[in-house]
């Protein structure tokens, strides 16, 4: 590209295969995502464990018989110690590390779902770069041969040869040109820096994507609708992520109905002087009587979103549903239309368009035809350029809705 190269200090050929293993290895947003994901998982550990036992000392502070502090004394001085250790009952313990193990798999679905939303971005980004920057050659050439032109006319201006109108409209067509050409750079630059950033690459590289010919004469037909739905059903991480919401409202709402059955305690007592005898000791047994606590806020918070969760997942599968279908549907119609280009006209464009640059500088063809061509020749390149992204494109986004690289491999 010669506009705005000049920022640009190395150039980078990449394959999509490439750019997939760097993205993979360099990602700051997958990397964090795994960070959450190995901290979700230590909650385990702590979920698996038993409250502490408790124990406590007392010890006598002031005797008015004796008028002595903290009397250390056997016969006078007084001492107590107790152990105590809560029962927990209705296996909450194991209610806590399920919905913690729950927990564990929602974070890794989550990683999974953004690896899977960022890949879509950075396929369509390549892909896209790539044809716009066979369109960029495309306006460069044109823009090469107006300029030629211009510098002809320009050295026989004045001379009768051609008239000032035919280099007014030469100049009009070429500062166009230049126009559109520096908004399609722009879009280039613009892909560039999101893909930059996906792949965690110096910010002054310039990205030349290069792509294997066979991806845009893949047919989606070689898939059946049906393998695109049992696939999207099986490795779908936002209908996983729905599954798992689902669970986990089912364990919180076990959990909370098992919080309402209070837990006791059980401990030992010695105690030297404080009681009816010398060196009493007991056993005691404490437990809270629900009587206007029993978590009935809880209970119903957990059930209203064991409710909602469902009501989510059915959602998800509706919508699941209509993206693989209407996703198959317009990958079909993109190389439909992809298999009616005729595979030689690009070729023989780009033939006649030298033949017509050549004929209008011998003036042969006359301006007006000569810009009508150009003009077809510059929109016949931008949209066959745009069919081939649309199809790979289409391609792509049924990778994303299946959850399966059935294409573009």
């Amino acid at each position: 590209m010669s506009v705005g190269q000049g920022v640009y200090r190395d150039t980078l050929k990449i394959t999509i295969q490439e750019a997939d293993r760097i993205f993979i290895a360099k990602n700051l947003q997958l990397l964090a995502q795994k960070y959450n994901v190995d901290a979700t998982k230590a909650l385990i550990i702590q979920a698996r464990l038993y409250p502490n036992p408790e124990i406590s000392f007392e010890q006598g502070a002031y005797n008015p018989q004796t008028k002595k502090w903290f009397e250390q004394d056997f016969t006078n001085g007084e001492q107590a110690y107790q152990l105590s250790q809560m029962i927990v009952l209705s296996r909450k313990i194991k209610k806590q590390t399920n919905i913690a193990e729950t927990n564990y798999k929602l974070a890794e679905d989550n990683l999974s779902d953004l690896l899977r939303t960022l890949k879509l971005a950075l396929h369509s980004n390549f892909y896209n770069i790539y044809f716009l920057q066979q369109t960029a050659k495309v306006y460069d050439e044109e823009i090469r041969s107006f300029k030629m032109i211009v510098a002809a006319y320009n050295q026989v201006k004045g001379k009768g040869y051609v008239s000032e109108a035919d280099i007014v409209l030469v100049q009009a067509q070429l500062y166009s040109l230049q126009n559109e050409y520096l908004t399609l750079i722009d879009n280039i630059n613009d892909l560039q820096s999101q893909t930059r950033l996906l792949l965690q690459v110096p910010a002054t590289n310039y990205l030349l994507p290069s792509i294997d010919p066979k991806v845009v004469r893949t047919d989606p037909q070689t898939a059946s609708l049906n393998s695109l739905l049992d696939s999207a059903y099986l490795n779908r991480t936002d209908l996983q992520i729905a599954k798992d919401n689902l669970l986990l409202s089912k364990q919180t709402y076990k959990l909370q109905k098992a919080l309402a059955i209070p837990d006791f305690t059980a401990g030992v007592a010695i105690d030297r002087h404080g009681s009816y005898v010398t060196n009493f000791n007991a056993v005691n047994i404490g437990i809270a009587i629900p009587i206007f606590n029993r978590n009935q806020g809880n209970i119903k918070n957990a059930r209203i979103l064991m409710d909602y969760n469902n009501t989510e997942l059915q959602l998800t599968k509706k919508v699941l549903d209509e993206q693989v279908v209407r996703g198959f549907q317009k990958a079909i119609d993109a190389d439909k239309l992809y298999k009616e280009i005729d595979p030689a006209f690009s070729s023989n464009f780009d033939t006649l368009a030298n033949e017509m640059l050549k004929n209008y500088m011998k003036r042969i063809v006359n301006l007006l035809n000569f810009l009508t061509f150009y003009d077809s020749y510059k929109q016949n390149s931008v949209q066959l350029n745009s069919i081939l992204f649309n199809k790979v494109n289409a391609l792509e986004n049924l990778n994303y809705l299946t959850g399966t690289s059935f294409f573009n491999k």
